[in-house]
């Protein structure tokens, strides 16, 4: 099983690389998002999930999607040109997965395939609801939600209310300003953002705040919006799949699996078995699952 280095250009003119893991006769694939941080497909240490799809017929498109790094300046096609502009996890807003999937689904349908599914990890999970959300019209069979984060939650319980709030509104201000792009200095060096990027991901009212875990547990009312808008927007099969040892689950993984479970009672839930939130040591465990769920 060796992987193929691709490259596919998204709708808004971003050239994104990835690694094709393609069975032989292989109709169906399925579309890999990865979480943040510092993610990258091509610093993978263990290709055992790659390697369970490609011995069921599936084949599998890992990719480094616009928030892959921390920083990473990536060549946009502009009337002709191209510019150099600044993406990564430290200036990503999330709304734009709906570009990076559309553009892998595109490619993948040049490639011949039939059958789209399409997984995600941690903030991954988040960008597959809110892709559905924007754009619920689409060529995706299937959707598996790996580990949905409450990254909202995490930092305001990490930053406290009142620097939380500080740093939000000083975000907005800045955006305002069109200086958006700065990073903060006050997060530095334990946390690496630009003003964008962290607006984005702590906005109660945003796009990234999917799955708001500490609002309901917490009774925290933070956000102005409906709760889990997104995640109940879906109406497409979906696995939702957590590690029962997930350490950004506040502490009780299965409280969390059953607050998704009142949102959307018809999806099917699994939990792995002393799996951490990336699954280290159970990506097997976490394929075989998967694998099993598609073929039902």
């Amino acid at each position: 099983m060796t992987p193929e280095f691709v490259q596919f250009i998204t709708p808004d003119k971003l050239t994104l690389p990835g690694l094709l893991f393609q069975p032989p006769r292989a109709h169906a694939v399925m579309i890999h998002l990865h979480g943040n941080g510092s993610s990258s497909v091509f610093y993978e240490q263990n290709y055992d999930f790659a390697q369970t799809l490609y011995k069921n017929g599936v084949a599998l498109l890992m990719f480094n999607n616009r928030g892959a790094h921390l920083v990473k300046k990536i060549n946009v096609e502009k009337n002709g040109e191209v510019e150099r502009k600044l993406f990564g996890m430290a200036y990503e807003k999330i709304k734009e997965c709906v570009e990076d999937i559309d553009g892998a689904v595109s490619f993948l349908e040049k490639k011949g395939f039939k059958t789209f599914y399409l997984a995600g990890e941690s903030t991954g999970a988040n960008k597959i609801c809110v892709y559905n959300y924007y754009k619920s019209n689409n060529k995706i069979a299937k959707y598996i939600l790996i580990a949905g984060g409450d990254d909202t939650g995490i930092y305001y319980d990490m930053l406290g209310k009142d620097k939380f709030n500080k740093l939000l509104k000083k975000s907005q201000e800045k955006i305002k300003n069109k200086k958006g792009e700065e990073m903060i200095a006050e997060l530095l060096p334990d946390e690496f953002f630009s003003y964008q990027g962290f607006y984005d991901i702590t906005n109660p009212d945003g796009d990234y705040n999917v799955f708001p875990f500490y609002e309901v547990i917490n009774k925290v009312k933070l956000s102005t919006k409906p709760f889990f808008r997104h995640y109940k927007s879906i109406n497409k099969p979906t696995l939702v799949v957590y590690g029962e040892k997930d350490e950004y689950a506040w502490g009780n993984v299965q409280r969390v699996v059953d607050i998704l479970k009142k949102q959307q009672p018809k999806f099917e839930y699994k939990i792995i078995p002393d799996a951490d939130h990336g699954f280290h040591g159970k990506e097997k465990d976490l394929a075989q699952t998967i694998v099993t769920w598609l073929k039902k």
